[in-house]
């Protein structure tokens, strides 16, 4: 197969949950770009419907759908109204911030209900017609803080961290349970100037500082994620599953400071 077909998705289905912003549109955009017709599907339907026709006045195809993925209900609505999908991407996420000492227990439950609960019913239910098509990919979203702890004062949002941590656990062992006809694998986004950063993105001063500590001294991009996830929603990929795979600049190459 030459290099190019290798990455091409045109004829398939690809839903993308988180899809209205952030991270999610991206890929989406990316997906589409490949070939591939999108669902682009979130809580709010007017910022999918902005993707989606962003996506189809550069050519290509998309839809939106309402859908909250904390809700079995309305995933089983999402899923009758998109129809069996080929590329499942998870992004949907929710953060709830607290100090860890006063984190609440209602917190806690609202961020696993959706990161990791949802996550599973959703990647469950369209690995069903996947399995039966013989072919699937399925894309977790999780996040290099799985990976390292951090202080309150930089981080205070533990449940989102540990539900990331259980993302990239259950990649790992869905990959196995699903295969050999669908993979599973998952992006750990690092910095990328999407609304989880606004902390950094509106005071230029401080997210240059942060920067510098990068390896490649900047922040992620659109650009810098449309290529992986297509890579790992295509045949490119077919030889690769059950892996998490860091886009984060090279931030967890960095040790912590040297004594000067």
């Amino acid at each position: 197969m030459h290099t190019r077909e290798l990455f091409d998705l045109a004829g398939r289905r690809a839903l993308v949950t988180g899809g209205g912003r952030g991270i999610g549109r991206h890929i989406a955009i990316g997906l589409a770009e490949a070939g591939a017709d999108v669902a682009v599907a979130s809580r709010k339907l007017d910022a999918c419907e902005a993707v989606a026709e962003e996506i189809e006045r550069a050519g290509g195809r998309a839809r939106a759908f309402a859908a909250d993925c904390a809700d079995p209900r309305s995933i089983d609505a999402l899923l009758a109204a998109v129809g069996p999908v080929d590329v499942l991407v998870n992004n949907a996420a929710r953060v709830w911030a607290a100090p860890t000492l006063d984190y609440p227990l209602e917190g806690w439950d609202r961020v696993f209900d959706l990161n990791v609960r949802g996550l599973f019913y959703l990647s469950q239910q369209c690995a069903r017609p996947m399995q039966a098509a013989g072919r699937g990919s399925i894309i977790q979203i999780a996040s290099i803080s799985a990976f390292r702890g951090a202080p309150d004062e930089e981080q205070a949002v533990i449940a989102y961290n540990a539900s990331k941590g259980a993302v990239v656990a259950m990649t790992t062992d869905l990959a196995v349970k699903l295969a050999p006809s669908v993979r599973v694998n998952a992006i750990a986004p690092g910095p990328f100037l999407t609304d989880m950063m606004n902390h950094l993105r509106e005071d230029a001063d401080r997210l240059e500082r942060y920067e510098a500590t990068l390896p490649l001294a900047r922040s992620g991009e659109e650009d810098d994620i449309k290529g992986v996830a297509v890579f790992l929603a295509s045949d490119a990929s077919r030889f690769v599953t059950g892996q998490t795979l860091a886009v984060d600049g090279g931030l967890m190459c960095v040790g912590p400071p040297q004594p000067r």
